[in-house]
């Protein structure tokens, strides 16, 4: 990296920070990599291209301003994947990663046996978990859902750009008693970030609070989980016996989510913790 970058890329950093972006450093350095339209700074030019200076600067801008980095740059990368990433949809997070580990081991589990297993995503965003259990699992039939025509549209440019096999996305809402019941009894793995967040939980942060759908961060209920109850209804249906349930919920909820799971007849209802050791999931054996 050139003296002059490297000034440029510190600047920035010291802007950012006095905004309060959680990660000033990684961002500016991400945002000159995307000004630059190299992959990482090691790749930058010793000589700066005209107008990069300006386009830089307004890129921190936005950034300060706390629109979504990934909003920015247009990208999010999730796991082994790099998914396209828009305004409207969720944002990919590193947290979920770990729900995905679980549903990769479970399907893993069931590929050892010589069968191909059958992954359903119910609320998929932007297709992070469908595209990882299809590109790690490759022999899995991944199903994806999700309420959202916006989402819907980019977890099928997702998993057709990074994907091994077809993945059968459909739009639905996991209220809907009659959603994939083509796939009643079937399932092997069903996993799940659904949107869980209370009416009175509104998110510090400008990132989530001012740019991720509403539909994808409130839950429904005064407790948030009017869409994970429903989710663990549609597990209940489309699982077949053995088969494994995953979902991620907030980190205040792991008690009452375990006990919505049990009274809902699944066994060997388990918390686990993200990469931050909190507990932000569940995971249970369909009955």
């Amino acid at each position: 990296m050139s003296p002059q970058l490297r000034a440029m890329v510190r600047g920035a950093s010291e802007i950012l920070a006095e905004a309060g972006v959680p990660s000033p450093e990684h961002d500016a350095r991400e945002l000159a990599a995307y000004a630059l339209a190299v992959p990482q700074l090691i790749y930058a030019p010793d000589e700066l291209p005209s107008g990069f200076s300006a386009e830089f600067a307004e890129l921190v801008d936005r950034r300060r301003r706390r629109e979504p980095l990934q909003h920015i740059v247009g990208y999010a990368v999730f796991r082994h994947v790099t998914l396209r990433v828009e305004p409207g949809v969720f944002v990919p997070r590193p947290e979920t990663e770990v729900v995905a580990q679980y549903g990769i081991d479970a399907a893993n589990v069931v590929v050892a046996r010589g069968v191909a297993p059958v992954v359903v995503d119910l609320c998929c965003g932007a297709g992070g978990i469908a595209a990882s259990l299809d590109v790690e699992v490759p022999t899995s039939r991944v199903v994806a859902v999700d309420a959202s025509p916006d989402a819907v549209a980019l977890t099928r440019h997702n998993c057709g750009a990074v994907g091994t096999s077809p993945v059968r996305v459909e739009l639905g809402d996991v209220r809907d008693a009659g959603l994939l019941a083509d796939l009643d009894g079937s399932v092997d793995v069903l996993v799940s970030n659904p949107p869980y967040i209370p009416p009175d939980a509104v998110p510090n942060e400008p990132e989530v609070r001012d740019h991720d759908p509403d539909l994808a961060l409130y839950g429904g209920g005064v407790d948030g989980l009017e869409i994970p109850r429903a989710v663990v209804v549609a597990a209940l249906r489309l699982l077949r016996s053995g088969g494994v349930f995953v979902m991620e919920h907030a980190e205040v909820q792991a008690e009452a989510v375990r006990e919505i799971v049990s009274a809902a007849g699944f066994l060997d209802v388990t918390s686990f913790e993200d990469l931050t050791h909190r507990p932000r999931g569940v995971r249970a054996i369909a009955p």
